[in-house]
């Protein structure tokens, strides 16, 4: 009995070693489970990345977007549409790989912060597509509407098109900052009724410019309208 005392003792200061190796065993699969997960993250989002962005590039999106105020300010920043979404699904697809990987080491804290941020990553990608989208479509309708003012020769529609582009820019910049969850209460309250009086001085504007410039052509056109429909 006093030689299995004497052993305990010996022992005892050792079992925290143990303990410790014990542990390190049991975490190890984990460990390598996780290592790979992320290996395997690491590739899927770069080969994902790639696809996207070369669809995106066949698609023609940044030479559309280059066409823009907005894309012309991206470019000078050396960053392009294309590549813009090849980080964001890198980076989508890494986040996922790295909530997979803590999941599995069961660390409750980590796994709750990646989640939060893997969860709000389609927000973002929501947020770039309204405004890159908004963007091309309202410099795509400016453009024909600029185009027709200098056809027609009206004056003072030049004015009219620039102060429309920045109304129309502002409505789709708020459309967008809605998908990242920011509280805009505020913003709506002293914004809205001066965008809707903005709105309607603009509709006004234009409907009177166009009026008064088409006035004076109207009989031309109508002759040319009548001489299309004779021929025919």
């Amino acid at each position: 009995m006093a030689n299995g005392d004497l052993t305990a003792q010996v022992l005892a200061p050792f079992e925290p070693v143990e303990e410790l190796a014990r542990n390190v065993i049991l975490f190890l699969p984990n460990l390598i489970a996780a290592i790979i997960i992320l290996i395997i993250g690491w590739i899927i989002g770069r080969i994902l990345g790639r696809v996207v962005a070369e669809l995106l590039d066949r698609l023609g999106v940044d030479d559309a977007l280059r066409k823009t105020s907005a894309g012309k300010q991206i470019e000078r920043s050396t960053m392009n549409i294309s590549r813009l979404f090849d980080l964001i699904v890198r980076w989508f697809i890494y986040l996922i790989a790295i909530l997979a990987a803590v999941s599995i080491l069961q660390i409750p804290t980590l796994t709750a912060a990646v989640a939060a941020i893997v969860a709000y990553i389609p927000n973002i990608v929501a947020f770039i597509i309204i405004l890159v989208a908004g963007f091309i479509l309202i410099d795509w309708l400016i453009d024909i509407l600029q185009n027709m003012g200098e056809t027609r020769q009206i004056q003072g529609f030049g004015l009219i098109a620039m102060l429309l582009r920045a109304f129309l820019y502002f409505v789709v910049a708020i459309l967008a900052l809605q998908q990242l969850l920011i509280d805009l209460s505020i913003i709506y309250v002293f914004v809205v009724p001066v965008a809707w009086g903005v709105g309607l001085g603009l509709g006004a504007a234009i409907a009177i410019i166009v009026g008064l410039g088409m006035r004076d052509r109207a009989p031309e056109l109508m002759d040319q309208l009548i001489g299309k429909v004779k021929g025919e």
